[in-house]
C-alpha cells in the first residue's frame, strides 16, 4: 500500500504526509527533498541552471524509483502530475489523495519560502490562480480522493486521509 499525495504548492502536502507516516509507521519521501539530497543543489538552483523541462525530468525519475518501493507515504512537487506517465505510475502503484486548497491559503503559506521559482516573476496570487487552472483537472483525474483542506489543520488533514486509507 503507497499513499501518494498531490496537489498545489502551499497545501501541506510534505506537513499532511510526515503525519501520516508517522501514525500509520510508513517510510515517509518528498520528492522535492529527494531531487535536492541527491543533487546537492535547492530547486530553486535547479530550475536557474536546467530549467522547469530539466527539473521536471528529474521528479520523473525519482517518482519511477519511489513507485517502485511498498508501504510508503510519498508527496510530490506541485507540477508532477503534468506528465502522463507519472500519472499512470501513480495511479497505478498507490492510492492518490489531492489535497484541494484555496490560493488565498497557498498565497499566505507561500509567502516566507524563498524556494519556490514557479513564483519569483511576478504576482503570487496570479500564479497560483493560473497553475489552479492549469493543472485543477490534472490532479482531479490522478486521485482517488480529494480531499478540501479549507479550515482544518494539518492534524485533520491527516486523519481524513488515515480514515479513507483504513476503510
Amino acid at each position: 500500500m503507497n499513499i501518494f499525495i498531490v496537489g498545489p504548492m502551499g497545501s501541506g502536502k510534505s506537513t499532511v504526509g510526515k503525519i501520516i507516516s508517522d501514525e500509520l509507521f510508513l517510510n515517509f519521501f518528498d520528492t522535492d527533498e529527494e531531487i535536492e539530497s541527491r543533487t546537492g543543489a535547492s530547486i530553486d538552483w535547479i530550475f536557474d541552471l536546467e530549467g522547469e523541462e530539466g527539473f521536471r525530468k528529474r521528479e520523473s525519475l525519482v517518482l519511477e524509483e519511489m513507485a517502485e518501493k511498498n508501504s510508503i507515504v510519498l508527496s510530490t512537487g506541485g507540477g508532477i502530475i503534468l506528465s502522463s506517465p507519472n500519472r499512470e505510475l501513480l495511479s497505478s502503484r498507490g492510492t492518490v489523495f489531492y489535497l484541494s486548497t484555496p490560493i488565498s491559503i497557498q498565497v499566505e503559506r507561500t509567502s516566507k519560502d524563498k524556494n519556490r521559482p514557479l513564483l519569483k516573476n511576478g504576482d503570487p496570487s496570479e500564479i497560483l490562480s493560473k497553475l489552479h487552472e492549469e493543472r485543477k483537472s490534472l490532479y482531479e483525474v490522478v486521485s482517488d480522493h480529494i480531499i478540501e483542506t479549507e479550515n482544518k489543520s494539518s492534524q485533520e488533514v491527516a486523519a481524513e486521509v488515515i480514515n479513507l486509507v483504513k476503510g
